[in-house]
């Protein structure tokens, strides 16, 4: 068992930062859908993943917040590749038009989260 703070067999603890875990990783040939990514911890694995290089996409249910998420991070990491999509998870038809269009970007699907 491992205390609060202690590194455990991976080198990293439950301080250890999104950053520092994915140190080193290159993810410019991921893709990958962020659902909730317009606030809390969808902002910072928006941003981390941004930073490795990863096309995300914010899938958000309000455009407008995911919009002006999107322009911080772009104004830290200015080669950010992010693409904002609507998305309500308590509504059907909101998933499947999202759906619709995601499949119809043609993109692949490495990383749901």
């Amino acid at each position: 068992m491992w205390f609060f703070g202690s590194k455990g067999p991976s080198g990293f603890s439950s301080s250890s930062t999104a950053e520092e875990v994915t140190q080193g990783i290159d993810g410019s040939a991921l893709t990958a859908i962020v659902t909730g990514a317009s606030s809390g911890i969808g902002v910072e694995t928006t941003r981390v993943l941004a930073l490795r290089g990863v096309l995300v996409v914010m899938a958000v249910r309000n455009v407008d917040a995911g919009r002006n998420v999107k322009e911080a991070i772009l104004k830290e990491i200015p080669g950010a590749k992010i693409d904002v999509m609507e998305l309500d998870l308590s509504s059907m038809a909101s998933i499947r038009k999202f759906a619709s269009q995601y499949q119809s970007s043609n993109l692949p699907l490495n990383l749901l989260m």
